[in-house]
């Protein structure tokens, strides 16, 4: 073989070798993409079955607000209701442009960058559902009983004395789950795109 033959096999399987390796990335970044959406997928499934029933909460509170007759169920309907639509929009929002992130066109570091602000953002919507969820613990009581038996609770001073620390004993250790879980998937996410540094 003459050294010119040589150096043209060389070059070809360079080449080859080179559309392997480009190939192959390729396919660890489509991959790893899938594996990211899934992990954000085990946020955004239980956020979504939430917003769908905030929002029927919220909706069947409209239907029936002429029934909330005095000031303070009305002030309690307001913050049922407006703790049910816009949390929900602002959470699956944050997800959503979690999952938004292009892995395949940004560099590594642009990418991690901008994963830690959007996860930062979603902190601060579960942060803010989190405190403002003690409120609606409270809100809510009032507002249900009124519209679906016709009764005053604030009056009633004997249930509020076992409803206000079992209400938030349950809002703090549901959230606690809650919090445990989204952290386990997000740390999930982050971990696959660690792996693309590789």
């Amino acid at each position: 073989m003459e050294l010119e033959e040589m150096k043209g096999l060389w070059e070809n399987m360079s080449e080859e070798l080179e559309r392997q390796k480009l190939l192959t990335d390729k396919m660890v970044v489509q991959m790893t993409r899938q594996k990211y959406r899934d992990k954000l997928s085990q946020i955004s499934l239980p956020e979504t079955v939430g917003t769908v029933v905030c929002f029927g909460m919220a909706a069947y509170a409209l239907f029936n607000f002429e029934k909330l007759d005095t000031w303070y169920l009305t002030l309690c309907g307001i913050i049922c209701v407006v703790f049910c639509i816009v949390l929900p929009i602002l959470s699956l929002r944050s997800i959503d442009r979690m999952k938004q992130i292009n892995l395949g066109q940004n560099s590594y570091r642009e990418t991690l960058i901008q994963y830690a602000k959007e996860k930062d953002r979603f902190v601060k919507v579960q942060k803010a559902g989190y405190y403002l969820g003690f409120v609606f613990s409270l809100a809510v009581l009032p507002v249900a009983g009124k519209l679906m038996r016709g009764k005053d609770l604030l009056l009633d001073a004997k249930l509020w004395i076992w409803y206000i620390p079992l209400a938030l004993v349950f809002h703090f250790l549901f959230s606690k789950w809650v919090w445990k879980h989204y952290s386990s998937a997000a740390k999930g996410a982050r971990n696959l795109l660690e792996e693309l540094k590789d």
